[in-house]
């Protein structure tokens, strides 16, 4: 996945792709969230703070110009820095 400089690059791109809802999520400090999953898949791009995303028995930290993909019906858990977190994400059915 390309690594876009604008929301507006990364939207466009998106629904380029048939990617229908395109948003900026943020995440307070510390925050986790427990194992879950989607019904929709996810591809995303890290813009501010740090996230470890826990997918596959395998975590991953992701900074500011990360990107990532989560499949729908993928279990993950998710947690969050000191700083908090905010990535563009788009879903797709």
């Amino acid at each position: 996945m390309p690594i876009y400089d604008t929301f507006e690059a990364f939207k466009a791109a998106a629904e380029q792709q048939g990617l229908g809802e395109v948003l900026v999520r943020e995440w307070g400090p510390n925050h986790e969230t427990p194992e879950h999953e989607h019904p929709f898949d996810v591809q995303a791009q890290m813009v501010s703070g740090d996230f470890w995303l826990t997918l596959g028995g395998q975590t991953r930290h992701l900074r500011p110009g990360d990107t990532f993909n989560v499949p729908r019906h993928t279990r993950h858990s998710e947690r969050y820095g000191p700083q908090g977190a905010t990535f563009w994400a788009a879903r797709g059915h």
